[in-house]
C-alpha cells in the first residue's frame, strides 16, 4: 500500500506589492476618516470565509452608488489619487500608477444592486489594521451566482462559501435576493449536491421543494416571449441571440437597472474577437 499523501493546500496568491499596500491602506483609512460607508469583497473576503488566509493581492471595494461620487472626491482632493467612473451603471476605479482598486455599486448584469441590506448583514473584520467590513456571504453568492463567462465561471466559489457557511446562511434571505432569477440559485444548489454528495442535507429541504414547485409550474405554462436571458450571465457569449437571432435582451427587464445605453457600453468594452457573435459570418439565423 502506498503511503498516504496530505491534501495540497489550494495556491496562494502573492500579496501586493510594497507600494500598493501602502495605497491600499491609505485609501482605506482616507474613507474610513471621511465617514465613507464600504464593504470589502473579492477575494479578501473569500478567503476571510473560507478559512484559508487573509492575503489581499487586489482589493474590491463595494459601496452604494449614491456614495461613490463622494468617495472619488476624498481619493481625488485629500490622497491626491486617480478615481472615476468606468462603466456608470456598475464600477469605479481608484487608481495609483498601474495600482487600482475597483469601486463596486453593481454587478457587471444590472441585477445585484448593492443596497443598505449590504450593510445591515455585513461581517466586522480588518485589513491591513484598518477597521473594514465584508460583503454579507449571502450577497457575495447572489452577486457570483451570475458570473459565467467564457473566461470566468464563479461556481466553485459558490460551492465552497456553501460548504463553509451552510448552517450560517440565511436562506429566505438569499432566496429573495434572486427572486424571478430562482433558476440560478436552483442550477448552484443542484451543482453543490453533485460535487459534495455527502452534503447534499446541509441545503434546506423546504428551499429545494419550493424551487422544484416553481419548476414544476413553469413547466405547465412556458413563456411565450422571446428573451434571451443568457446576457445576464455572460455579456459576450449570448450576443448572437440578441444581434442576430430576434431574441430581447434579458439585462433590460426589471429587476435589473441597465439601460441598452449601459448595455452597448459593456458591450463595446469587449475585445472585438470576443465581441464577435460566434458563427457570425456563416449564421443568420437561429436554429429551428
Amino acid at each position: 500500500m502506498s503511503p498516504a499523501v496530505a491534501s495540497p493546500r489550494p495556491p496562494r496568491a502573492e500579496g501586493p506589492s510594497p507600494a500598493a499596500g501602502r495605497f491600499y491602506r491609505r485609501v482605506l483609512a482616507g474613507l474610513n476618516a471621511a465617514g465613507i460607508e464600504f464593504l470589502v469583497g473579492g477575494g479578501h473576503a473569500l478567503e476571510c470565509y473560507l478559512g484559508i488566509g487573509r492575503s489581499v493581492k487586489d482589493l474590491d471595494l463595494f459601496m452604494r452608488e449614491r456614495d461613490v461620487a463622494a468617495a472619488l472626491r476624498v481619493v481625488r482632493e485629500r490622497l491626491g489619487y486617480g478615481g472615476e467612473i468606468t462603466f456608470p451603471h456598475w464600477l469605479a476605479k481608484i487608481t495609483r500608477g498601474r495600482d487600482h482598486i475597483d469601486v463596486i455599486f453593481n454587478s457587471g448584469n444590472g441585477v445585484c444592486a448593492v443596497d443598505d441590506e449590504w450593510f445591515h448583514h455585513a461581517v466586522p473584520s480588518s485589513v491591513m489594521d484598518e477597521p473594514v467590513a465584508l460583503c454579507p456571504p449571502e450577497e457575495t453568492i447572489w452577486s457570483k451566482a451570475f458570473v459565467m463567462e467564457r473566461e470566468r465561471y464563479d461556481g466553485a466559489d459558490i460551492a465552497h462559501l456553501l460548504h463553509a457557511r451552510a448552517e450560517a446562511l440565511d436562506w429566505g434571505r438569499l432566496a429573495r435576493r434572486f427572486g424571478p432569477y430562482w433558476r440560478v440559485l436552483l442550477s448552484h444548489l443542484i451543482l453543490f449536491g453533485f460535487i459534495y454528495p455527502s452534503e447534499r442535507a446541509r441545503i434546506p429541504e423546504p428551499l429545494m421543494r419550493r424551487c422544484l414547485e416553481l419548476l414544476e409550474a413553469e413547466m405547465r405554462r412556458p413563456s411565450a416571449r422571446r428573451v434571451c436571458r443568457g446576457t445576464i450571465t455572460s455579456r459576450a457569449q449570448y450576443l448572437v441571440d440578441v444581434q442576430l437571432w430576434g431574441y430581447e435582451d434579458g439585462r433590460l427587464d426589471p429587476p435589473g437597472r441597465m439601460t441598452e445605453s449601459d448595455a452597448s457600453i459593456w458591450t463595446a468594452a469587449i475585445d472585438e474577437a470576443a465581441s464577435r457573435p460566434v458563427g457570425a459570418d456563416s449564421m443568420g439565423e437561429a436554429p429551428a
